[in-house]
């Protein structure tokens, strides 16, 4: 299962504070987003792909989403969905194995943003107040 290189290959190292939140997703549902991630071939082409750009840049409206957030809520008193450091660094394949493996019926009520922000909040928990 290595597909998310394939999406974010060129993507490995996203800048997540800073940023307000974008909404890029047009409607699609993760499950849409993962069921193309995984035609994706892995190699060091792949972003040559139309559908590999189109894929990395709504994995990257998403995790902007999902910093943006994150601001929001610390800026408000409240408790982020995540705790990650400014920079992070994504293995692609891990992140799309994750993706993968929440019920495809429940990944069909979810944004690409709601899985994204799911994947942070398992990699980046936030630490007990």
């Amino acid at each position: 299962m290595a597909h998310m290189a394939r999406v974010v290959t060129l993507v490995a190292t996203i800048t997540l504070l800073g940023t307000s939140p974008a909404s890029a997703q047009g409607g699609r549902t993760l499950d849409t987003f993962v069921t193309e991630a995984n035609r994706v071939p892995l190699n060091p082409t792949a972003m040559l792909r139309s559908d590999a750009r189109r894929l990395a840049r709504e994995a990257n409206a998403a995790f902007t989403a999902v910093g943006g957030e994150n601001w929001a809520a610390r800026e408000a008193g409240r408790a982020p969905a995540a705790c990650p450091p400014e920079r992070i660094s994504v293995n692609p394949r891990q992140m799309l194995d994750f993706l993968n493996a929440i019920p495809s019926a429940q990944r069909t009520r979810m944004t690409t943003t709601d899985g994204i922000r799911a994947w942070m909040a398992s990699r980046y928990p936030c630490p007990a107040a």
